[in-house]
């Protein structure tokens, strides 16, 4: 019988690819342990990213709310809070355990704070965490991306526990092995960047799904579609890309065991839930597109993996329709917390024990200033600008944006004018500051795009969206429930006249 659990485990894995995990049909690669934790939990088949990339993924989860819409990427805003403000009120421990550099930067700096905990383990990705390479590094080609702070941290690293997934993973389970049996409730949120690009493992992992390949391994794929009909990946580099993403998801795996066995030896596997989640998918060369570029949010990137082990509910499947803020409203209801801000999660517990079997008909996704996505048990909806992508409105009181490294901050999220005019968002009074953007004006970085026009897409019929039906008898219907959407959730004018509704 399904039971309220005393505790919860959070373990989100960066750019989860679904259709590569042995658990959801995959055969590409192995993952042994997330497949042996799929067979004692409920897989969840029609779970979808909301807001995205990165950050607004985890501002989806962390604080149950969409943002997309609204804005491309930033800190908690001064008008919510993330769960965790309210566990601690209730005395619930909370603690993250984290190598994503995004949560430490500007834009997202403030999402650990309300933790009563939190540990960062260095040297990932963008983390500006050297100053200076170790010279017995090498490097490796770099996709167009020029230095990074990974290429002065990398040669640190002297052995595969030193990389930051293992590192981070054997953190979370001493922490489990400290504080197992000492806090009456504890909420663990282990954020792993893994298998997120530099896709760059140690042996054995580094060759194992391409043992002839010589040279420095490719472990910056580009961001961009058509890469290897413009030349810019052969097809010989584009499977050592691919098996450099499968090398570190296989090793990320491994290590993720380690958490797993710290449940089980510690005696808290029957009263603590776990939930295996990720923020998005990343493109390996389907349709040959790589990265997470600005084209519509395929399956690869949209349609993600979940796995959740509740106590006292039986393992199984759930074709219910789901989404990124969902989780949030789980945790909620399991910890019995609200927040004050308006959220747009749906709890999925009523799903796990079999009193429901869907708690949403729709959900929407997307990065802010480019196509927005309508997803239903049948269809996806993706809608882009009826001409110039304009108007566009950014709303916040946090005017800030991810470093880019690649891209003067100033170029990539210009500066507020005087047309900004204080305004309110949707579930709350405090004033926010809203910047409308016309068509010739500089726009944040994540607008520039090209855009291919509607994509209406079967998903029953077409998993892999090879058909694209826009313009056919459905569209109307669809572009009425996007409308009839936005407008529940009280998106701004501007993205109903951009979007030509």
């Amino acid at each position: 019988m399904a039971a309220t659990p005393k505790n919860v485990i959070v373990i989100l894995l960066d750019s989860l690819n679904r259709h590569m995990l042995g658990a959801y049909g995959g055969t590409e690669f192995e993952t042994p342990v997330l497949d042996a934790f799929a067979k004692t939990a409920v897989r969840f088949d029609n779970h979808y990213t909301g807001s995205l990339p990165c950050m607004p993924a985890r501002h989806d989860i962390l604080c149950g709310a969409l943002d997309f819409l609204w804005r491309p990427w930033g800190s908690v805003e001064i008008w919510e809070d993330a769960i965790t403000y309210e566990l601690r009120k209730t005395g619930v421990v909370s603690q993250l355990i984290s190598d994503h550099p995004h949560l430490f930067e500007t834009g997202g700096e403030n999402y650990h704070g309300d933790f009563n905990a939190w540990a960062y383990e260095r040297g990932h990705e963008g983390d500006a965490w050297k100053t200076r390479p170790d010279p017995s590094w090498a490097g490796a080609p770099g996709m167009g991306r020029g230095h990074m702070p990974y290429d002065d941290s990398r040669g640190w690293f002297q052995g595969e526990a030193d990389f930051p997934g293992p590192r981070t993973m054997s953190a979370a389970a001493r922490w489990i092995d400290d504080n197992a049996g000492h806090h009456d409730r504890f909420f663990l949120f282990v954020d792993e960047f893994d298998p997120h690009e530099p896709f760059d493992t140690p042996e054995p992992w580094a060759s194992k799904y391409d043992p002839d390949w010589e040279g420095p391994h490719l472990i910056w794929p580009p961001y961009m579609k058509g890469a290897i009909e413009k030349g810019v990946l052969t097809e010989r580099q584009a499977r050592q890309l691919r098996a450099q993403y499968g090398g570190k998801l296989s090793m990320i795996d491994h290590w993720l065991g380690k958490v797993l066995d710290a449940v089980d030896r510690n005696g808290i596997a029957d009263d603590t839930a776990i939930i295996i989640c990720t923020d998005h998918g990343h493109y390996l060369g389907e349709k040959d597109i790589w990265g997470k570029p600005g084209v519509p949010i395929y399956a690869t990137l949209g349609h993600i993996p979940l796995l959740i082990r509740w106590p006292g509910v039986e393992p199984g499947a759930r074709s219910a329709l789901t989404t990124s803020v969902d989780i949030f409203a789980t945790l909620c209801e399991a910890f019995g917390v609200t927040v004050r801000q308006r959220t747009h999660g749906k709890s999925l517990i009523p799903v796990l024990t079999g009193e429901a079997d869907k708690v949403r008909d729709w959900l929407l996704t997307g990065v802010w200033g480019r196509e927005v996505q309508l997803v239903t048990d049948r269809w996806k909806y993706v809608r882009g600008p009826a001409g110039a992508n304009a108007p566009l409105s950014m709303m916040s009181n946090r005017w800030s944006t991810m470093p880019t490294h690649v891209v003067d901050k100033h170029v990539a999220m210009p500066l507020p004018d005087d047309r900004a005019f204080l305004d309110r968002m949707p579930g709350s009074k405090i004033p926010v500051l809203h910047q409308p953007f016309a068509e010739g004006d500089h726009v944040p970085f994540w607008a520039l795009t090209r855009f291919s026009g509607a994509h209406l897409y079967d998903r029953l019929e077409d998993p892999d969206e090879t058909t694209n039906l826009a313009g056919g008898p459905h569209e109307a219907e669809m572009a009425a429930l996007l409308a009839q959407a936005l407008a529940e959730l009280e998106a701004p004018k501007s993205q109903f006249q951009r979007l030509g509704l």
